[in-house]
């Protein structure tokens, strides 16, 4: 999912479904740098999140959003 920012830029957006709490738990033993801080997730604040965890992480938003996207579950 994407969202414009003027002159045909686009930023990559993140939907949080299914358990956040088991998610982050999977993404903090695979990623052991990442904190509960990195992880915290408020509704509406997607972008922070992955701002923090692109940080943490050093590594692209788009790749950030399809690592969180494997760590689903229902």
């Amino acid at each position: 999912m994407y969202i414009s920012h003027g002159e045909g830029q686009k930023t990559a957006l993140l939907t949080i479904t299914g358990d956040w709490d088991i998610q982050s738990i999977v993404l903090k033993e695979t990623f052991p740098q990442l904190t509960d801080d990195d992880l915290l997730f408020e509704s509406g604040k997607e972008a922070e999140l992955l701002a923090r965890v692109e940080s943490r992480l050093n590594k692209p938003r788009e790749e950030i959003i399809d690592i969180i996207y494997k760590t689903h579950t229902d």
